[in-house]
């Protein structure tokens, strides 16, 4: 089966909030394909971007027959994804990277056939489940250093624009903002919390939106996938599944840090957890 043939789904969205687990429930499904670990493939399809666009061959080319070989060059990167998927038997198929919500006009153009799940979680409680595996893990830093042994410094570090969280934080915010009905008709948000709560309603509302027979999720008997181990994607390391859904315990964190991030991230609560957000003025 070909890609032409496929939807694909990609998940993205915020760290600690739910990506691994939707992943795992997916799975469950005969007919989606979701390996669940994190996804090279946004990034590898960046390097061919970058190589292309530096390459004076290419480059020559279009000069001399822009149409024909533009037109090959969207054809070497649907030949890629399509190998990518080339194992999988299924009609869906999951990839897993925070880095696809920026690329949905991409996609538009490699593949208009796509839906992009996005996991939201309240802010401080990704920011408490960092601290907790921080805690736990005290003798090591961050792989790019951002300790600095005060959890404010943290907080700033993690949730600025380049940040661990701020990164993909950004990259919702613009997705919200994109003009194109057809565009957000296929993202789709998916609370953390509501899906704990709810798994067996969230994933068949998922289902009827990707298109797929109705399946009953046994949120009992999940598929325990390998660890990812963090450390690659600026986190702490590890990363594990469970065989069923637990809901996570409360997370508290320092006062001053949980009124800052209501505050800078205001635009986050009136979107998704209006009931936090604090009124304007």
């Amino acid at each position: 089966m070909t890609l032409a043939n496929r939807k694909l789904v990609c998940v993205s969205g915020l760290p600690r909030a739910g990506s691994t687990l939707l992943c795992q429930l997916l799975a469950q499904h005969p007919g989606i394909y979701s390996p669940g670990h994190s996804s090279p493939l946004p990034s590898m399809l960046n390097e061919i971007r970058h190589r292309v666009s530096d390459n004076d061959f290419f480059l020559s080319q279009l000069d001399v027959d822009f149409d024909q070989t533009y037109g090959q060059l969207e054809s070497a990167y649907r030949g890629f994804i399509d190998g990518w998927f080339s194992k999988a038997d299924e009609a869906v198929v999951v990839d897993k990277n925070r880095a696809w919500l920026g690329m949905a006009k991409t996609l538009e153009v490699l593949h208009p056939d796509y839906m992009i799940l996005v996991c939201v979680r309240d802010l401080t409680q990704i920011f408490g489940s960092i601290e907790a595996q921080h805690d736990r893990t005290r003798l090591i830093d961050f792989p790019d250093h951002i300790d600095a042994h005060n959890p404010f410094v943290r907080a700033d570090r993690l949730f600025g624009k380049g940040g661990i969280v701020g990164f993909p934080l950004s990259g919702i915010e613009y997705a919200r903002q994109i003009p194109e009905a057809s565009i957000q008709d296929k993202i789709t948000y998916v609370p953390f919390e509501y899906l704990v709560a709810n798994v067996k309603e969230g994933m068949s509302e998922i289902f009827a939106k990707l298109g797929v027979e109705p399946y009953e999720i046994d949120s009992s008997n999940l598929t325990v996938m390998p660890h990812e181990s963090d450390s690659y994607y600026r986190f702490k390391y590890r990363h594990k599944t469970h065989a069923q859904v637990q809901a996570p315990k409360r997370h508290e964190i320092l006062t001053g840090i949980e009124q800052s991030l209501r505050n800078r991230f205001k635009w986050f609560y009136q979107a998704f957890y209006p009931e936090q957000a604090k009124p304007e003025g």
